[in-house]
């Protein structure tokens, strides 16, 4: 993510007292530090256990290996690294308001930060061109879609991003700036910063153009959907009100909008930081300390909602968390399976 640079006229503390080049630390109580705490590291939990959560589900039971579902894999797969190396090194330096582990670990910080959103972007498009054929082209959707076709979009979702963080944080490609993953502007601070051209191309290539994208792909998905519903109750109407059920076509459009819902949390949760980190350079860097940090917790916060969601709307993964929570996972698959068998899942 993008970074305020740091104010020098901050009130507070050296991050390192004895060293000439120090960055100012912002002070804060010991109650402040002590809640920030408890609500970060609330966050980092419920990010990891329900990611956790997710991946163990699709992994371990059969019935659930369908093209989608280990795209959600992938995805939670995503987020549970946001929990595990991203967000508890981003809570240490928001708390205490400086970067402590060293230049080393700032740049392999900053790049996982920068590409695992990018790569939860490039999962969600797939999603909803999985979405799109299941929806839109039904009959040819086992064709299209299938494990193997997924797999090429996993594939393409980790190494796309990640050959794109190495390029725009490594090259010379924003000129105007001698570093992109920046620790020495004084000691103690770890950030990524763009020129300002190169940060605008950098939002609209990495996260305006995909959003507008997959907004486009799911209005099309539901005006279709909402087109075939009226079809489905013409016949229904013809044939004197005769019950017409496709369960196949019902639980497709329940996952459409459940994926819908997640692609929209996405959006919501980091488009304002996005935005402030477009404009930021523009007004020199003036936004608050307090508000790019609460801007980038809110970004951060998204990879703990993807489960809460599947929670609400999919019982398969109802049921799985009742099987982890209670230990039953560990009986033999075709008594888990057994508990799947009378629904069917996407």
């Amino acid at each position: 993510m993008i970074f305020r640079e740091p104010n020098n006229s901050e009130e507070g503390q050296y991050c390192f007292p004895n060293v000439n080049d120090s960055c100012y630390k912002e002070s804060r109580s010991q109650t402040i530090k002590t809640a920030l705490y408890i609500l970060f590291s609330g966050g980092i939990i419920t990010t990891v256990g329900g990611n956790t959560t997710v991946i163990i589900s699709v992994a371990n039971f059969k019935y659930l290996h369908t093209p989608t579902n280990f795209l959600i894999l992938s995805l939670a797969t995503t987020d549970l690294l946001v929990g595990l190396i991203v967000m508890p090194f981003s809570m240490i330096r928001t708390v205490e308001s400086c970067w402590y582990f060293g230049d080393t670990a700032c740049v392999l910080h900053s790049s996982f930060d920068v590409s695992l959103t990018t790569i939860s972007i490039f999962h969600l498009i797939f999603i909803a061109i999985d979405r799109y054929y299941a929806i839109c082209d039904p009959l040819l959707y086992c064709s299209k879609i299938n494990n193997f076709v997924a797999g090429i979009f996993i594939a393409i979702s980790w190494i796309v991003p990640g050959a794109y963080t190495y390029i725009s944080l490594y090259s010379k490609i924003g000129t105007g700036m001698e570093k992109y993953v920046s620790s020495d502007i004084c000691k103690g601070n770890c950030e990524v910063t763009f020129n300002a051209i190169w940060g605008v191309l950098d939002s609209l290539l990495t996260f305006f153009l995909p959003c507008m994208a997959m907004l486009a792909i799911y209005a099309k998905i539901f005006f279709i959907a909402r087109k075939h519903a009226k079809a489905i109750n013409v016949i229904k109407f013809n044939n004197d009100k005769q019950k017409i059920n496709n369960p196949s076509e019902t639980t497709d459009q329940k996952a459409t909008k459940t994926l819908a819902i997640v692609m929209g949390v996405f959006v919501l949760s980091w488009l304002p930081l996005v935005t402030d980190a477009t404009i930021d350079p523009y007004v020199n860097f003036s936004t608050p300390t307090a508000v790019s940090d609460a801007l980038l917790w809110l970004g951060y916060f998204n990879s703990a909602c993807n489960p809460i969601v599947y929670a609400f709307f999919y019982p398969w993964f109802q049921r799985a968390l009742k099987l982890i929570a209670t230990g039953n996972i560990f009986r033999t698959n075709s008594s888990n399976l057994n508990l799947f068998s009378n629904f069917k899942m996407v």
